[in-house]
């Protein structure tokens, strides 16, 4: 009689924290993030249509010579694989790392010094964006393989670059997919 005395106590804890934090809590935030942020909490989507084409969060595969392309992915064999997602952990002396960054500069083709952000993988290896320079030193070629001018592809980065948040949190940043979503006309 006394052990069940002195375990009653901890199995209503149990119980009343498991309904209270297993199951209250989780479906009542759900339920004000659904209300209050409907796109964000559906994986800030892009739809064209009723087809979604991406999100907003997760960088896609861009290797033609018309679109803007992204930073490396660190994913393995399937590129912004969000089930995969993982840094490299290559340090910079690591062979594999100094490869995949000569194989970009040189698909890149650029004349004098690429912005670093798009010759290495982001931590998650599915980083979205890109830097405002990382951008401009592709505007000639997107432009050329387009036949466009240089400033249509300009323009399509200003509308797709966000600023710090607050002004001074992290660094202006272009989210890839939106801009290549822009060149064809898809994203106004």
């Amino acid at each position: 009689m006394t052990l069940i005395k002195h375990i009653q106590p901890a199995l209503v804890s149990l119980a009343v924290f498991t309904v209270l934090f297993g199951g209250v809590y989780p479906l009542a935030t759900t339920a004000i993030v659904q209300t209050a942020f409907p796109d964000k909490a559906q994986g800030s989507l892009i739809r064209d249509g009723q087809t979604v084409i991406g999100s907003r969060l997760i960088g896609q595969n861009f290797t033609q010579p018309q679109y803007l392309w992204g930073r490396l992915s660190a994913t393995g064999p399937a590129p912004y694989n969000a089930a995969a997602s993982s840094g490299s952990n290559y340090g910079v002396n690591n062979p594999a790392l100094i490869e995949a960054a000569k194989a970009r500069r040189h698909a890149l083709n650029l004349p004098g010094p690429v912005p670093v952000d798009l010759l290495t993988a982001s931590g998650s290896g599915l980083d979205p964006h890109i830097s405002p320079a990382a951008a401009a030193v592709q505007v000639p070629r997107i432009a050329a393989a387009r036949h466009i001018p240089e400033q249509r592809v300009s323009d399509a980065i200003a509308a797709a670059t966000q600023t710090p948040d607050f002004g001074v949190l992290g660094e202006a940043r272009v989210n890839v997919l939106e801009v290549n979503l822009r060149l064809d006309g898809r994203l106004k």
